[in-house]
């Protein structure tokens, strides 16, 4: 329809109409229907007795319309409502046959297609997109032996050992029951008391306070199967693996203050980046890692395999690249795609098999129903977003919602209906379908923990000594800033004592944070380990830390007077290093140049604060800075710029503004030379931090 011609025409009572040229013979393109295809001549009045009468009820337009309308909105996911997601495909790197049968890991460079959710946790649909909070990260492979859906988050551990406890969980993070608030946010009493009384959530919440709760995009952040899965070759030999997404952009999150603001700012911020990055080709990758390890391995380590609430560190077994993800292509829409895909971990193919840990286990079931409640059929799987791109071929029959159409009599089996020249429909292969890993199990029927689960504190010790001073610092005041927000004083004290548990120091911190006397530690269930700190944990200065300008973005201020022989190098600079330059301006109109040229504006100023760049660039002259020291959205495009611990360049003319903003110079105040700058921008100022707020 794109391009079309239509004639406009104003009603008797001003209302516009917009109709078709040549009455319906182009009915592909132009001609309005009903579902039913009946076509439609007025769209924009009921059908009434006189033209002030009442509405006729014969109206079928007016009936099917608001029909469909009423019934547009589904449920939405109990958990992860909040998601964005985007086509891509897999490549694998190598054959992978000695350790699985996995039809997509057999041959190097196979591309297999791909769709990938990322999503936040507690909040419904429409909440913001930065709050603290983990990070759905969700792979459907259309493998050709079926779909596998890789469903984990952006932290490698959870709160909980057992799916049991799920319910209690989400039921305690979400909006407390008699208030209806808060959304999208665990600073409340409720989440505390669960949190404080189950102490096996304590390794996962150092991760829920630190900067991994709080990314820059869902570019920059890992992702991780969470569980132990099985792989298993051609030969029925079975391999322990942990699967792990590395973002090729690097790993960045915001500062607190940043987040807040963002979602203000732009509370679609992670979902407009995935989507601005891809429409510009910038397409997002992340590198597929396994470590993978056997029986004898897995009982060596002080700690049990099949609890999610542990990790295996790198630098214990590193991560064996496996394959790259790249995300190609946005939704065409994104309630029929987005919305309706379901992912279920138990969608899995042969070569790839479960493990027997109790949250996995309790997951393979949970997924299933909710998404036939959410979607209202048993036939979801047949939504083009969810349907395997193989043939599917099976005796399954009826359901609300069909969409295919089974032809003869054989909807069973056996059946000897071949045999007297009917279509006698498919049959069980054991050479190609799914065989599970015979592993063998002995004992009682049992509701226990096993004892190899009970060091709740050990990995989370390991964790927050791993993380660089500024992590902890930040891991710390996020801690504080929670607990501030919780009113009973007996569920902050029980905090308090298990956090002395994972790290004495830590626990004071936070206690003076609170103004409130440390506890003693709370009884742990077994002795508290010393382990090796694991650097690979860090974001900050860390292994997968960025330090370039590519795939960012960069903020450059104009006003009237800004002289095109500083701003249009620095523009080509920043692009030519793959970052994306955008032009802020106090009117979305541009500026006046010195030259006397119009220059236009991606942005206008008030509506495009710094906290959406990665940093900033002040090209004004005297006359315009004069002009913006007096605008406090200026003021404050400096001012957070220098707060979020951002690069910024300025011209000698800006030095008033920056002045008024509180910045004192140091390493990441540069000038407008390009090349000086684009070194520049490509990294935060972590040493700045101390000098601007109160860390815990």
């Amino acid at each position: 329809m794109a391009g079309m011609e239509y004639e406009s025409e104003r009603g008797a009572g001003g209302e516009l109409h917009q109709r078709d040229r040549d009455g319906g013979a182009s009915a592909d393109e132009g001609r309005l229907t009903t579902n039913q295809g009946i076509g439609v001549s007025d769209n924009q009045n009921q059908l009434k007795v006189g033209a002030r009468g009442p509405v006729a009820l014969e109206d079928f337009v007016l009936r099917e319309k608001i029909f469909h309308f009423d019934h547009e909105r589904i449920p939405e996911r109990i958990v992860h409502a909040r998601g964005s997601a985007a086509h891509g495909f897999f490549e694998n790197y190598e054959s992978l046959s000695d350790i699985t049968r996995a039809d997509l890991f057999q041959r190097a460079g196979e591309r297999t297609p791909l769709f990938a959710r990322f999503s936040t946790v507690a909040g419904g649909a429409g909440s913001v997109d930065t709050p603290r909070d983990v990070r759905g990260f969700a792979v459907k492979f259309y493998t050709r032996e079926g779909n596998w859906d890789l469903v984990g988050n952006n932290i490698p551990v959870f709160f909980i050992q057992d799916a049991i406890k799920f319910p209690d969980l989400i039921h305690s993070v979400k909006m407390e029951a008699d208030r209806g608030f808060p959304q999208a946010a665990s600073a409340h009493d409720t989440f505390w008391d669960f949190i404080g009384l189950m102490p096996e959530s304590t390794h996962m919440i150092m991760w829920a306070m630190s900067d991994r709760a709080i990314p820059r995009s869902f570019r920059t952040m890992e992702g991780f199967g969470v569980h132990t899965f099985r792989f298993v070759n051609a030969d029925g030999k079975s391999t322990f693996v942990k699967f792990h997404w590395k973002p090729r952009q690097g790993l960045a999150s915001t500062v607190w203050d940043e987040a807040v603001k963002l979602a203000g700012a732009d509370p679609d911020f992670q979902r407009r980046d995935l989507y601005e990055a891809i429409s510009r080709g910038d397409f997002p990758e992340w590198e597929l890692g396994i470590q993978a390890f056997d029986q004898k391995f897995a009982e060596s380590l002080p700690y049990d395999v099949l609890d999610a609430t542990k990790l295996i560190p790198e630098e214990v077994l590193p991560v064996r690249p496996i394959g790259r993800m790249t995300l190609d292509r946005w939704p065409d829409n994104f309630f029929a795609e987005t919305e309706q895909a379901a992912f279920c971990p138990g969608n899995v193919v042969p070569g790839v098999d479960f493990t027997n840990d109790p949250l996995l286990q309790g997951r393979l079931f949970s997924y299933l129903d909710t998404q036939k409640s959410r979607l209202g059929t048993a036939n979801f799987h047949q939504l083009p977003i969810n349907a395997p791109k193989c043939p599917v071929m099976n005796f399954q029959r009826d359901g609300q919602m069909q969409m295919t159409t089974p032809k003869g009599r054989a909807s069973y089996e056996p059946n000897s209906l071949a045999e007297h020249g009917e279509p006698g429909g498919p049959r069980e292969c054991p050479a190609t379908g799914f065989r599970t890993f015979p592993s063998a199990e002995t004992g009682d029927k049992l509701r226990v923990r096993p004892e190899s689960f009970a060091d709740h504190y050990s990995q989370a010790r390991l964790f927050f000594r791993s993380l660089d001073p500024a992590e902890q610092a930040h891991l710390a005041s996020a801690v504080v800033f929670e607990l501030s927000k919780v009113t009973i004083e007996a569920i902050r004290l029980r905090a308090l004592a298990n956090l002395v548990n994972v790290d004495a120091a830590l626990a004071r911190r936070v206690a003076d944070g609170l103004n409130m006397a440390c506890p003693e530690a709370s009884e742990a269930a077994a002795p508290v380990l010393d382990l090796d700190p694991s650097p690979a944990l860090r974001i900050i200065r860390g292994p997968l830390a960025f330090d370039t300008i590519r795939g960012r973005s960069v903020g450059v201020l104009i006003a009237d007077g800004s002289e095109a022989g500083v701003m249009d190098p620095l523009v080509a600079a920043i692009r030519k290093a793959g970052a994306r330059a955008v032009i802020v301006s106090p009117k979305v109109g541009g500026a006046k140049l010195a030259d006397g040229s119009i220059r236009k504006a991606d942005a206008q100023l008030a509506g495009s604060p710094s906290v959406v760049f990665d940093a900033v660039a002040l090209a004004i002259s005297a006359k315009g800075c004069e002009l913006l020291t007096k605008e406090a959205a200026a003021v404050q495009f400096v001012m957070d710029a220098f707060g979020h611990l951002k690069t910024i360049g300025a011209s000698d003319d800006a030095k008033p503004l920056l002045k008024k903003a509180g910045v004192e110079p140091d390493e990441g105040v540069v000038g407008l030379d390009p090349e000086a700058f684009v070194k520049a921008a490509g990294r935060r100022w972590w040493d700045r931090e101390p000098k601007l707020r109160m860390l815990a």
